[in-house]
């Protein structure tokens, strides 16, 4: 698992033991970043269950001016950490050993780019899109990027949000949120 491109091009992470975490697929992250390339510069990024932290990363290193990595397990957030460090990026993070729900109970900042990358089957990607619809986190224009089983069909959301392009890979889907202001 490398950086793709940006300041930390090539940048090889790591990655936890075990399957409790898994990690987006280079195919994935590569088609992934293709569609929101445009979006990433200057922009503040949620990395919600950051995993080893390579969505939050592949951001920074292409010019996003910050991002929050949210992982309730201990030896997730540690991974994460060590990868931005070696990435040289830490100025432009903070990590919070918090669960999801926690965590957006007390967002205070707007994200311009929110990563939603769940355990499939945990219920957890469509609790969370409906928390930060409520709490209205997304700046004008920002992203919700959400990958899921392929079959796993998302909801709709309240307006100003739309249900924007979904993206096939083989059995994962990622499916695109936009804030429409």
């Amino acid at each position: 698992m490398r950086v793709i491109t940006g300041t930390a091009r090539g940048r090889r992470l790591a990655e936890l033991p075990g399957l409790d975490t898994r990690p987006t697929t280079g195919r994935v992250k590569e088609g992934l970043f293709s569609a929101i390339q445009f979006d990433i510069e200057g922009r503040r990024v949620l990395d919600l269950f950051a995993g080893t932290g390579q969505l939050g990363i592949e951001c920074l290193s292409r010019g996003a001016a910050f991002c929050d990595f949210v992982d309730s397990a201990p030896a997730a957030l540690k991974v994460v950490r060590r990868n931005v460090e070696a990435c040289s990026l830490g100025d432009r993070a903070a990590f919070h050993g918090k669960d999801y729900a926690a965590f957006l109970s007390r967002a205070r900042e707007s994200y311009g780019i929110v990563f939603l990358d769940p355990p499939y089957g945990s219920g957890n990607l469509e609790r969370a899109l409906e928390q930060i619809a409520a709490i209205d986190i997304v700046a004008g224009n920002g992203i919700i990027v959400c990958e899921s089983p392929v079959e796993h069909i998302l909801p709709e959301l309240p307006g100003p949000y739309e249900k924007g392009g979904e993206y096939r890979y083989g059995k994962i889907k990622v499916t695109l949120y936009r804030k429409c202001v």
